[in-house]
């Protein structure tokens, strides 16, 4: 349903000081529910974990930690996702120390310099991770204890010559923890959390000069958690599949730990090409992830459906339950629209997108075929959601309301209307690690956090994002131009897969709008009948661009384009990386005039 008159309801939801309070808490009310479901071995069946044994194993490998000396210390975790993951995750935070999650996808160079930042005093790795921790172990001055999720006794280790940092099995800490609980040792499980005090220390994307080190307290994390939880209610039997990093506070805040807060199961997805099936496989009623992800989604639902002869149909099945509104009679959508009900597991019940502007008719659409889709907006400083959607009240193009407990306001705005979001309340950051001329420049004397990012608030009070300010272009005349919103439009073409605006100088020195095209060769193939050759590549895209020029004001108007051949260098939530010289110069060196 998606109706003005939920537009004052919150759900109600119990309140939690910490982490710790949540796990305890989630454990006592869900008990054998499950709180994950895994797979032993691909392609294997998902097995589930309970609430029980999860803060068991929790606590166990906590307890080893204390014992072992670690209280206080900055624990790493690096991995894909997986369930010893967050047992890790939350092992290090409800009592020993502060965790550090690593983005994976990172280069050598750039995990050894967090690390050594962050001063790590031991790294939980996974198996696909060993190779590099073990080569940068050595340059890590001091490294404790490196422990292995997955490490069995008869594994070796080639370590590098000089190393005698100890490899220890997670599974043997976890063990070696449940035998000093019941030997006496309960320091870990009397532990006292100190909500105000930094627990978890991320990096936020980027390359590593410019990676910056948010400090989030047990209080930031909690409020974002209970306070999201009164906007969206996740109906039983909840299953999330869970897809994007886990070392993203998108993911890990909003998918996993707001889920299990309501007693939600979260399934580890095996990788993105298995979504779908991993979806139908563990009959996943929720999905977070990023409009990337979704959009795909949408395209290969209409691909199948014009495979089998049905696009026709299917077009005039989402222009009447957009006109008669039919996402409100659910029932009558689910027949409808059967097809697409079996692909995404005939379970499915809330889509959730975030970390970048998605297509709002990809929204409308998901809705008129029966699956409610809503959006949010958020940042890494404030734990990391402002704004999201409320499950029964909703606006396809907006971020949603403010979440309880936070303030937004607009601030120098423009001739449009729109200025910069800022931030108040309690999920807001601690402020940057080491770098307090950066905080001070980020929260103001007033603890409003000024987000950088552009956008308004309509008279409903529905918050829009249309762009950066530190990405705006500013033409001669003096106008602002947010390359975020031409990305936009480009992205509406079939013909154009991805996009990235900036601004070059013309011939008379004057600032103008380019854009690097990745073409959807597929669709151009499709459309023309054949592989197009350069010279009518060119001509076939800038007669595509200048339909998308149309769309807007002189002034926003592309005057540049080059075509690349390879993917966009992306982060791992898949947003491009704005500022790299490599994504900004095409493969060819060409430039057309629009």
């Amino acid at each position: 349903m998606n109706s003005e008159k939920y537009k004052d309801q919150l759900y109600e939801g119990r309140y939690i000081s910490d982490l710790k309070d949540m796990i305890e808490s989630c454990a006592d009310l869900y008990g054998e529910r499950p709180a994950f479901y895994v797979k032993d071995k691909p392609g294997g069946e998902y097995l589930p974990i309970t609430f029980t044994q999860f803060r068991v194993d929790i606590n166990a490998f906590g307890t080893s930690f204390l014992k072992r000396g670690f209280k206080g210390k900055k624990i790493a975790v690096i991995g894909e996702n997986s369930y010893e993951w967050v047992v890790t995750y939350f092992a290090v935070v409800n009592g020993t120390g502060v965790i550090v999650p690593i983005d994976r996808e990172l280069h050598e160079e750039e995990v050894l310099n967090l690390l050594k930042r962050a001063g790590v005093s031991a790294i939980v790795c996974s198996k696909k991770m060993r190779k590099l921790i073990n080569k940068i172990a050595p340059k890590l001055e001091g490294l404790e204890m490196i422990v292995d999720m997955a490490l069995n006794d008869d594994e070796g280790y080639d370590i590098e010559e000089g190393d005698t940092v100890p490899r220890l099995a997670m599974d043997d800490l976890i063990n070696e923890g449940k035998e000093a609980i019941r030997d006496g040792y309960l320091d870990y499980l009397k532990a006292e959390i100190d909500p105000n005090k930094m627990c978890s220390l991320l990096f936020t994307s980027g390359t590593t000069g410019m990676a910056k080190g948010v400090m989030l307290s047990h209080e930031n994390i909690a409020a974002n958690v209970r306070n999201m939880s009164q906007y969206v209610h996740i109906r039983e039997p909840g299953i999330g599949l869970s897809v994007l990093p886990m070392h993203h506070t998108y993911e890990l805040t909003c998918h996993v730990m707001t889920g299990l807060y309501q007693g939600m199961a979260v399934a580890i997805c095996e990788g993105l090409k298995y979504i779908m099936k991993n979806m139908q496989e563990v009959h996943a009623t929720v999905m977070l992830s990023v409009p990337l992800i979704f959009e795909t989604i949408h395209k290969k639902i209409f691909k199948k459906a014009e495979s089998a002869g049905k696009i026709d149909k299917l077009r005039r099945g989402i222009a009447i339950s957009k006109k008669f509104k039919l996402y409100n009679k659910p029932a009558i959508c689910r027949r409808m629209f059967k097809d697409v009900q079996d692909a995404t597991g005939n379970h499915m019940a809330l889509f959730i997108a975030g970390g970048a502007a998605i297509n709002p008719r990809v929204i409308e659409d998901f809705e008129a075929m029966g699956i409610p889709m809503i959006q949010g907006y958020g940042m890494t400083e404030n734990s990391p959601i402002l704004a999201v959607n409320r499950d029964y009240y909703s606006k396809a193009e907006s971020a949603g309301f403010a979440m309880p407990e936070t303030e937004l306001d607009v601030i120098d705005i423009d001739e449009e209307g729109k200025g910069e979001i800022i931030c108040r309340g309690p999920s807001v950051m601690l402020g940057y690690y080491e770098n307090e001329k950066a905080t001070k420049e980020a929260i103001d004397e007033d603890g409003w956090l000024h987000t950088g990012d552009i956008g308004y608030i309509d008279e409903d009070g529905f918050v829009y994002v249309t762009g950066r300010k530190k990405s705006v272009i500013i033409t001669k005349n003096g106008k602002n131009v947010f390359p975020e919103e031409i990305e936009y439009y480009l992205g509406l073409s079939d013909f154009i897969a991805d996009a990235l605006v900036h601004s070059v100088n013309d011939e008379r020195g004057d600032s103008v709008v380019k854009a690097e095209i990745l073409p959807n060769f597929d669709a151009i193939v499709e459309q023309t009948g054949k592989h197009l050759d350069d010279d009518e590549l060119r001509a076939f895209l800038k007669d595509e661009i200048e339909r998308v020029n149309d769309l807007m004001p002189l002034y926003k108007r592309v005057r540049r384009f080059s075509i690349r051949h390879e993917d966009f260098d992306k982060t791992t939530t898949r947003k491009i990386k704005r500022y790299n010289e490599e994504n900004l110069n095409s493969d060819d060196g060409k430039e057309t005039k629009c």
